[in-house]
């Protein structure tokens, strides 16, 4: 019996148990679809954060409470250390020794920006910052200007725009010069900013700044603390040296005593891309086990179906041996059944699987991916469970002598 005809009994068979069949193939289509999904979706995160992560830049560093990603519970000890505040960061600044640029960024208030009739929505972020924050968080201006020294030393009640809310508040006039109430409070518009996109799902263009002496002045800042400051090196070459200084400085200024870990964190982009290699490693190896699990439990599914096949065939097996069929045929015959249903579940659950897991793609609004190397793996995986589960039952049916297949009632 040629190959055309084993293939062509083997689909016959098949469909003549669509129930059977459709079940078996499900649990196939489950274990595939539940590696591609959590792989591709962690591959579409990995690679959203990797270009998120960008806005660091080589030569910038971040300096905050705690961790900027949260992995896991956070500690007490964590909780209790102590706020940075805004003279810390004055005396880091004249303290440093390697030529840097320090910015700090602390957020006052989230709500409502109004300009006469027209308002935003009330997820409007009011952000403080100084002179330095264009070049330390990578904004560019549009139209106007940026705060000066003079607006940050006098705390004068001036703001910049973000690219979203200049299209909400002045779809058809400039905005310079303007007065806008951010949550009530009044400032000027000096200047707008270029649209910057958004940054682990949050818009960076749905912000208000003002100067940050301004907002410890109006939102009562008694403690001047602040959420996190961005320290830009000059010289690339000294990122690891400036970091050392960094860590010296601030645990003077900090008053940690020798042999105390930190109370700060110092985060660079390599040292966030660790944290999310990590993370991402992890969800992989999760959907990947539960997976796996799944492709057994079909493996075992699909050899129990081929063994009541093999039993319910009995005496077709006994007639075709009769008739002249080889062993090899009726091995083959049963191999290539077993064959098809993982084949067809396996394509049917990479290709579902990549579609819901770059739903995450549409979500975040970045390029899809395709595990091309996890597809191919996961083909190999449902060949070797064809072979490994279907082989016994194809076995069972090819050893089957003629006379003891035709007596089976």
């Amino acid at each position: 019996m040629g190959i055309v005809e084993a293939v062509r009994m083997a689909l016959e068979a098949l469909r003549g148990h669509k129930m059977r069949s459709a079940l078996t193939l499900l649990g196939m289509v489950i274990g595939v679809f539940a590696i591609i999904v959590s792989v591709t979706a962690v591959s579409v995160i990995d690679v959203y954060f990797k270009e998120t992560l960008q806005f660091f830049g080589s030569s910038t560093v971040s300096i905050s409470k705690t961790s900027f990603i949260q992995t896991g519970n956070r500690d007490r000890s964590l909780r209790n250390r102590p706020n940075i505040t805004f003279e810390q960061v004055e005396r880091l600044e004249g303290m440093m020794q390697i030529p840097v640029t320090i910015s700090p960024l602390n957020g006052f208030d989230i709500g409502k920006v109004v300009f006469q009739d027209r308002e935003t929505e009330g997820n409007v972020q009011v952000l403080g910052s100084d002179e330095n924050m264009l070049a330390n968080f990578s904004y560019e201006v549009d139209t106007g200007r940026f705060f000066t020294s003079d607006d940050v030393q006098y705390a004068r009640p001036v703001c910049v725009l973000g690219s979203n809310l200049v299209g909400i508040l002045f779809p058809n006039e400039k905005p310079i010069k303007k007065i806008v109430k951010a949550n009530g409070r009044r400032c000027e518009v000096i200047g707008t900013l270029k649209e910057k996109g958004n940054i682990f799902g949050f818009s960076q263009d749905d912000r208000i700044f003002i100067p940050i002496t301004r907002g410890f002045v109006v939102y009562g800042g008694t403690n001047r603390n602040i959420d996190n400051v961005s320290v830009r090196v000059h010289n690339p070459v000294m990122i690891n040296a400036a970091i050392d200084e960094l860590t010296g400085r601030l645990r003077v200024i900090r008053r940690v005593e020798p042999g105390d870990e930190n109370n700060f964190e110092i985060s660079t982009n390599n040292s966030l891309q660790s944290v999310l290699d990590a993370f991402t490693a992890t969800l992989t190896a999760g959907g990947a086990g539960i997976g796996l699990i799944s492709l057994l439990a079909a493996g075992i599914g699909i050899m129990n179906i081929m063994l009541v096949s093999v039993t319910e065939r009995t005496r077709e097996i006994g007639i075709r041996k009769s008739i002249g069929a080889r062993r090899k045929d009726i091995l083959r015959q049963f191999l290539l059944e077993a064959f098809f249903l993982c084949q067809v579940g396996g394509i049917i659950g990479i290709l579902l699987g990549a579609l819901v897991g770059n739903g995450v793609a549409v979500y975040f609004d970045i390029s899809t991916a395709f595990p091309v190397g996890w597809a191919i793996a996961a083909v190999v995986m449902v060949t070797v469970i064809a072979l490994v589960f279907g082989g016994y039952p194809a076995f069972k049916a090819a050893r089957l002598r003629p006379i003891d297949a035709l007596r089976w009632e």
